[in-house]
C-alpha cells in the first residue's frame, strides 16, 4: 500500500463532474489497485475514489487514474507531505461469526429462500474488493450478488454496493442486481439501499435451520 500526504485538488470525470478545492489530503493507492482520497474526518468514508479494474498513469505533479467505463480520477499535486509504502502481505479476510457464517451455509445450500428461482452460483465469489458472499442467477438467469449479515446497516449496503461496482464491470455478468440478507434490517439501510437500487430480504435463521416455531404449537 501507498500512502501520500498532499496538498493537492482532486477532479472527478464521468457520470457527473465533482471537484475538491486544493487542500491537504490522504492518498492511498492499494495493492488492487483502488484508490481512495481522505480528508482528516468524515470517518471512513473517502472523499472521493475509483475501484479496480484501473488503469494509473503518473507524471510530475499529476495522477490520473481511468477505469474501463472511461470515468476518471484526476489528482493534481502541489506538494508532497509525505510518501510512504508498505507491503501489508495476504489478508485472511473478514472472520463473521458463528450466526452469520452459518446463515451464509444455509442460504447458500437453498438460495430458494430468497427468492423462488435463485440458484447458486459461487458462495465466497472473489473480487478485487472482496469476496461476495454469494453470486446466484435469479429464474430469468441474471446475475444476484447477494451481501449476508446478522444485522443490516448502511456499511452492509455500501460494502455491497462496492462488490456491485466491480461486478458490473464484468460483461458476463453485467447486469448485477444486488440483494442485502439479513435477519434484521435497520431503516436506514433500508432508505439506502432503495436509494441504490438494491433489494432488501429479512431471513428467518431459526427457520432456515429448520426449527420448529413455538408460537404456532396448540399444546
Amino acid at each position: 500500500m501507498r500512502i501520500l500526504v498532499a496538498r493537492c485538488t482532486v477532479d472527478y470525470q464521468g457520470r457527473l463532474a465533482a471537484h475538491l478545492a486544493e487542500a491537504v489530503r490522504l492518498i492511498m493507492l492499494k495493492a488492487d489497485g483502488s484508490v481512495a482520497i481522505h480528508a482528516d474526518g468524515g470517518a471512513y468514508k473517502p472523499l472521493n475514489w475509483m475501484n479496480p479494474p484501473n488503469t494509473l498513469s503518473t507524471e510530475p505533479g499529476r495522477w490520473t487514474v481511468t477505469n474501463p467505463r472511461g470515468e476518471k480520477l484526476v489528482i493534481d499535486i502541489a506538494e508532497i507531505v509525505s510518501d510512504v509504502t508498505h507491503d501489508l502481505g495476504a489478508d485472511p479476510g473478514l472472520r463473521k461469526d458463528g450466526v452469520e457464517a452459518h446463515l451464509q451455509e444455509l442460504l447458500a445450500a437453498d438460495p430458494s429462500a430468497l427468492e423462488e428461482g435463485y440458484r447458486l452460483v459461487r458462495r465466497e465469489y472473489p473480487t478485487a474488493v472482496g469476496p461476495v458472499d454469494l453470486l446466484c442467477r435469479d429464474a430469468d438467469g441474471a446475475a444476484v450478488a447477494v451481501e449476508v449479515k446478522r444485522r443490516g446497516e448502511a456499511a452492509g449496503v455500501e460494502q455491497l454496493g462496492r462488490y456491485l461496482e466491480f461486478l458490473n464491470a464484468d460483461p458476463s455478468l453485467n447486469p448485477v442486481q444486488g440483494m442485502l440478507a439479513a435477519e434484521e434490517i435497520k431503516p436506514q439501510a433500508r432508505v439506502l439501499a432503495e436509494a441504490r437500487g438494491i433489494r432488501c430480504k429479512v431471513v428467518d435463521y431459526a427457520a432456515l435451520r429448520g426449527e420448529a416455531n413455538e408460537e404456532l404449537r396448540l399444546f
